[in-house]
This record gives C-alpha cells, structure tokens and sequence, in this order.
C-alpha cells in the first residue's frame, strides 16, 4: 500500500510556482528522499503534506486520508523534524518533549521522553532551555520530538544538519533501526548526498518546483553514469539531463 499518494500538487505565491504539479507515491515502509537546491520545492512539499500550508491545486492523501478534508485523522499518526523551526526557547528540553507528549497523547510520557533521552544522548541536555543549546544539540532534541508518538509516517527535513560526523552517522544508524522495527514510512529531504544514499530506497530530484528525474540511488547513479548522487544533484542542478547524460 502507498502510505503517501501526491497527485499534481502545486503551490503559488502571487507569481512564482514554488511547486509544480508534482506526482509521487511512497509505499509503506520504504525511505524517500527530496533532492534539491535552495528554492527546489521540498521544504513546501513537506509543509503541504503536514498541512502547514494550503496547496494551490492537487490531492494528498496520507495513510488513506485526504488531507484536504480528514488531515487531523492522519496527523495523530505522524511528525516531522526540521532544525530550522525552533522549540519554545524558554522551556526545558525535558519540559517541550512533555508538550509534544501530551498534544500527542502519549502513554507513559516520562518513560519515552527517558528512552529518547538514552537513544539519542540528550539525557545532559534535559534540565537544559532549549535556547541555550548548540545547533546539533538543537537538531538532536528536534528528532527526539519528532519521535515522541512513534509515529507511522516521519517528515524530515535535514535530519542531520549541523551534526559531527560521529553523532550524524548515530542518527542515521537510529532512523535505519527505527524504521525496521516499526515499519515506518520516511519522507527525507536532505542536502547530504551520502546520507541519502544510505538511507532511501527512491529519489525524487526536484528543480525549480518540478521533479526532473526518479528512480533509486543504484539506477540514478547508473542512468548518469557517476559514482556518487552528489554528481548526478550537479550535472540535474546545471542542466546536464538524463538525456544528454
């Protein structure tokens, strides 16, 4: 079963098409990752999908809802995670997770917030404000939200900014495990090329609200003849097509 079904979405801002009927299906389980430049689209797909913004035209339908219509259904079943959309500053790590946790109706708040807490290496950091933490601290604390409901469908936008080497691949090493215990189904926008290689079972490559190619890493290396998808993101980014490939 497709877990996420798009059909020629679009949303405009006054005279830019920021996306552009964009189609696309993730099946149930399975990792997709948005690639991209800056203004590519995937942030306003994400945001459309979570219901943050309106679409200007097209269908979303997740876990069976249309979003349109029935989103509040499917949203109990999901989260997101972005290290660009801040958490109540003043708060404690320990008390914004209790938030979440209780928007989401979590059972046994404590207990997850402290499994979270081991998973992720945020037990120092919990009696902590979130406005006195670094940038890969903040983006750990954002995943460990977004992972708060154990949800069914997970929206990250760069999962991995702003993190060392060693807690980046921990992070990646998590989300692989998550997913095959819970059969999780992960809508990835990312500019790390190697992280999406390791992660993503397909690849949609947007450019300029459009997706210009698909397919999974192995057939998009393969189509462009390059040894790594951040190659094949150069020659789409400077208009080297598949065709002229």
């Amino acid at each position: 079963m497709d877990v996420i079904t798009v059909s020629a979405l679009s949303k405009r801002y006054g005279d830019t098409l920021a996306v552009d009927a964009i189609s696309f299906a993730v099946p149930a389980g399975a990792t997709v990752g948005l690639l991209g430049g800056n203004g590519a689209g995937k942030t306003t797909t994400i945001a459309m999908l979570l219901g943050l913004l309106i679409p200007s035209a097209g269908d979303i339908r997740v876990l069976g809802h249309d979003m349109a219509r029935d989103r509040f259904a499917a949203l109990a079943r999901m989260n997101f995670s972005s290290p660009y959309v801040a958490l109540p500053q003043r708060l404690t790590v320990a008390e914004n997770l209790r938030v979440y946790g209780h928007l989401y109706n979590v059972r046994h708040t404590s207990r997850r917030i402290a499994e979270l807490a081991d998973e992720l290496d945020l037990n120092d950091l919990l009696d902590r404000p979130a406005g006195q933490l670094s940038a890969g601290q903040k983006t750990r604390v954002a995943l460990a939200k977004s992972l708060i409901n154990r949800p069914d469908v997970l929206l990250l936008d760069e999962p991995t900014a702003s993190l060392d080497p060693d807690t980046g691949d921990l992070v990646r090493s998590w989300l692989e495990r998550y997913r095959a215990e819970s059969g999780c189904t992960i809508l990835l926008a990312s500019h790390n090329m190697a992280e999406v290689e390791r992660l993503c079972d397909q690849v949609l490559m947007l450019k300029k609200g459009r997706i210009v190619d698909r397919g999974s890493p192995a057939e998009l290396l393969d189509r462009y003849d390059r040894d790594d998808l951040e190659e094949v993101f150069l020659d789409i980014a400077r208009g080297r097509t598949k065709e002229t490939a």
